[in-house]
């Protein structure tokens, strides 16, 4: 007596087309809907000042109010480079953030590796002294290292914005977080082995294995240098090295309140945050979600 054996049914492209048409589920439904509407209510600020940045200042406090300029003009942007040295405050904002965000990942780099990978007398001190410093308000520090930095002379514009932020207490947390879930000890005992030195463990081993973390800081440091306001008007005093926010706020007071040049500054001065996420969104993204999804 013989049996036969049926073999499995594919399914046909007819029925895999119909699994995909089934209609989606209410909660996802509303899930999404809910994300459009969110992305809408956080984007439209955004389209309101590009378009207005093209409106004169009469026509932004027109009433009733329009998201699209009535009578489009380049005046603004007129204004702006031929009134004020944009440029200049553009550059550097960008290259004091630049040098902040490369040795800032550096320093929170070595710092996370050698709190999660090395063991040394009063490690859980210093750690814990280190991430109790989130709890300080940076207005409780200010006028303290102001005046350090004046008492040591260091307090030149390019010193003072760059090194007292190249360590901050978020960044080591979160390369010491990554590096200890990150990299097995095996790895590095294994480059021991092989006569590869500390340096080299941590150039050659650690930081490619790392890199979604380094681009979440650097991302996260960028951002913070870049639109930082208030510790660049306490150390800068020359209107000819200010910053893009200082020199914004400077055009914004200056002749009443100019909102129609500012708006058009603040186009531009956005341009080198989104280059960056744009740069560095994959990432970004797979540094959070690993850091979420091994947390």
């Amino acid at each position: 007596m013989t049996t036969t054996t049926t073999p499995p049914t594919t399914p046909t492209p007819a029925r895999r087309g119909a699994r995909r048409s089934r209609p989606a589920r209410p909660g996802r439904v509303a899930l999404y809907t809910g994300l459009v509407l969110a992305s809408a209510f956080w984007l439209f600020p955004l389209v309101w000042a590009l378009f207005s940045s093209f409106k004169r200042r009469s026509d932004i406090f027109a009433h009733p109010p329009s998201l699209l300029p009535p009578d489009p003009t380049l005046d603004n942007y007129t204004s702006l480079f031929d009134g004020h040295p944009f440029w200049q405050w553009f550059l550097i904002s960008t290259l004091i953030a630049l040098a902040s965000t490369t040795i800032t990942v550096v320093v929170c780099s070595m710092a996370g590796y050698g709190f999660a990978k090395y063991r040394f007398r009063f490690q859980n001190v210093l750690f814990n002294v280190m991430f109790s410093s989130l709890a300080i308000p940076f207005a409780v520090i200010v006028v303290p290292l102001f005046v350090f930095l004046v008492r040591t002379g260091t307090a030149d514009p390019w010193f003072a914005l760059v090194v007292p932020w190249v360590a901050p207490a978020f960044g080591i947390f979160m390369m010491r977080q990554f590096v200890a879930q990150s990299v097995p000890d095996e790895i590095l005992d294994a480059g021991r082995i092989d006569g590869v030195g500390e340096a080299g463990l941590f150039w050659r081993l650690v930081m490619p294995l790392i890199r979604p973390a380094i681009a979440a800081l650097a991302v996260w440091s960028f951002l913070n240098s870049y639109n930082n306001f208030l510790w660049p008007l306490i150390v800068i005093g020359d209107p000819d090295s200010y910053t893009l926010p200082l020199g914004l706020q400077a055009i914004f007071g200056a002749e009443g309140r100019q909102y129609d040049i500012v708006l058009a500054g603040s186009m531009l001065a956005a341009i080198p945050s989104i280059l960056v996420f744009v740069a560095l969104r994959k990432q970004l993204i797979d540094g959070l979600s690993a850091g979420a999804l091994k947390g």
